[in-house]
């Protein structure tokens, strides 16, 4: 083999193929501080296979981009087809003027969206290729001078064992973590412990077995969210990250409302508010025969607003005196996110109609596909395909590096987003429509109303209900702003968890976690965890 000097070499004639192979190669051998001959450049090749490495990576790279492509574009093309088949039907409803308007509107609010895209999908690459170009070029003169070190052949199958893990090592591991995620009712046959047409009710049991249910204790009833679903409190029992579990584990009696399957379910298709609030009534007497105590209602996200709506309805009176809320959407126009998206649609598109998909039957719901595509569309710039698909990939190339199995936590958590999509009623999309773009007034009155009466804050207040209001720091989904809105009509007990959306739920149900449920924690151990909260209510007598 000839011996590679670093200069007074030639790169004229060189192969295309090996000038194409790789941009960093490309850019490399085209600059004029370093010249190779072409009988240097071909034994290069003879020592290293790396362009079969690159052309297998090539390969499985499309068919990633692909697959993170379809995630993001189907409910992209879904929502066309919703948008073509309104406007067939309403565009004679506006002057052409106004249609002019909305429509230019509309195309400022798309540019807006696809500046933003475009803006993190390039910076994705742009911090990929500043990652791996150092990279590429220690391996370059590692391959010349046959030093110690990755060389291109390295290189190049590393690449290949990157996209490799994510396009097909992450997917199966993510499908693996199904058994372990969630509440899974099913496996021990267990029995619903009440039901309507609409909704189930289990009774949660500890998994830790040393623990016994305390059948005079105070029972808690769990909302789960519409939209989230509710396996996401049930996380991952078997490694102590479930919030319904919290509860369970310190023998309080729990119970959490399930729905039922939309699809083969017409009376849940069609309800209503008020169909929701008598279900909630239903289930909390029959928790109180058995307890001989009002119940807890502790709703989650979406499953939280769904609750306050019910008891400021005065419906459950007589069986509910406490209330227990987490990152739930309370004004959703101070919402900087989903409320900066609805105010921004010109007002002719700011309509659930195009949301909304008739079912066999005639019955129409919400998409649930698309109610969560616009949540990516909030943050547009962290959830572009290629933005997710190299955030993946370094998460797992990561964890092969350092020999660690993956994160059950991560693993789970991409279950969760892949699979806990569900349809919903329009009624209860309404619900939520309405608080993101209806403020609430001075006086503290919500913009939706059940039973013909208004909906005010102040009545929790009145009613003397005690209020635990739990939030995220850094909740990009429901912002502290959206869920902290009561505080300006009344006072209510606060208490921040770190991070996101999910953290209470996923990090902080374990019990060893610094902001566990069951504890007190914050300077002077000033806030209560929302199991804290129910366990001081059993010892202390309610108004």
């Amino acid at each position: 083999m000839n011996t590679v000097t670093e200069k007074n070499h030639s790169v004229e004639n060189i192969p295309t193929n090996l000038l194409l192979s790789s941009d960093l190669l490309n850019t490399f051998l085209n600059s004029d501080k370093f010249k190779f001959s072409n009988s240097d450049m071909f034994n290069i090749c003879l020592r290293t296979d790396m362009f079969i490495e690159h052309l297998n990576a090539s390969n499985n790279l499309a068919s990633g981009f692909a697959k993170y492509n379809n995630d993001f574009f189907i409910p992209l093309f879904t929502s066309m087809v919703y948008f073509s088949n309104v406007e067939l039907s309403e565009i004679h409803k506006d002057s052409p003027l106004e249609l002019w308007n909305a429509y230019t509107k509309l195309f400022d609010f798309n540019m807006e969206l696809s500046s933003r895209y475009h803006s993190g999908s390039f910076g994705a690459l742009n911090d990929f290729f500043k990652k791996e170009s150092k990279n590429f070029i220690d391996a370059f003169y590692n391959t010349i001078y046959q030093r110690d070190g990755e060389n291109l052949n390295v290189f190049f199958r590393r690449q290949f064992d990157m996209i490799n893990g994510v396009t097909k090592l992450f997917p199966k591991a993510v499908e693996d973590i199904e058994p372990e995620y969630g509440l899974h009712f099913e496996r021990n046959n267990q029995q619903p412990f009440a039901e309507t047409s609409r909704f189930l009710v289990y009774r949660i049991e500890p998994t830790d077995t040393n623990v016994k249910i305390d059948e005079k204790a105070k029972p808690v009833l769990i909302i789960p969210p519409f939209v989230l679903g509710s396996n996401i409190l049930g996380f991952l029992p078997g490694e102590k990250r479930s919030y319904v579990h919290c509860f369970a584990n310190q023998g309080i009696p729990t119970y959490i409302r399930i729905m039922k399957d939309i699809q083969t379910t017409p009376e849940f298709q069609v309800m209503t508010m008020e169909d929701d609030a008598m279900d909630t009534r239903f289930f909390c007497e029959k928790i109180m025969e058995r307890h001989g105590k009002k119940v807890t209602l502790n709703g989650y996200c979406q499953g939280g607003y769904s609750a306050l709506c019910n008891i400021l309805s005065g419906e459950l009176d007589s069986v509910v005196d406490a209330l227990i809320t987490c990152v739930a959407p309370m004004d959703g126009t101070r919402s900087k996110g989903l409320g900066h998206i609805l105010s921004s649609l010109p007002p002719r598109f700011n309509n659930l109609i195009y949301g909304t998909k008739t079912l066999l039957n005639g019955n129409k719901v919400a998409d649930g596909n698309l109610m969560g595509w616009v949540y990516k569309l909030k943050s547009i710039e962290h959830e572009a395909p290629i933005v997710s698909f190299f955030r993946d990939m370094f998460m797992v190339a990561k964890a092969e590096q350092t020999s660690v199995k993956l994160s059950k936590t991560a693993l789970a958590l991409n279950y969760w987003l892949q699979n806990e999509r569900t349809d919903i009623p329009l009624a209860i999309t309404g619900m939520s429509f309405a608080s993101y773009n209806i403020p609430v007034t001075k006086d503290g009155t919500l913009p939706v109303t059940m039973f013909g009466r208004a909906l005010n804050f102040k009545t929790i207040e009145e009613k003397k209900i005690p209020w635990l209001l739990c939030y995220g720091e850094n909740d990009d989904l429901v912002e502290k702003e959206t869920a902290l809105a009561p505080l300006d009509y009344i006072k209510v007990e606060t208490t921040p968890f770190p991070k996101g959306h999910v953290a209470i739920a996923t990090s902080w149900s374990h019990p060893e976690s610094f902001c566990a449920l069951h504890k007190r924690f914050g300077k002077d151990n000033q806030y209560r965890g929302p199991v804290r909260f129910q366990m001081d209510l059993n010892q202390q007598p309610l108004p």
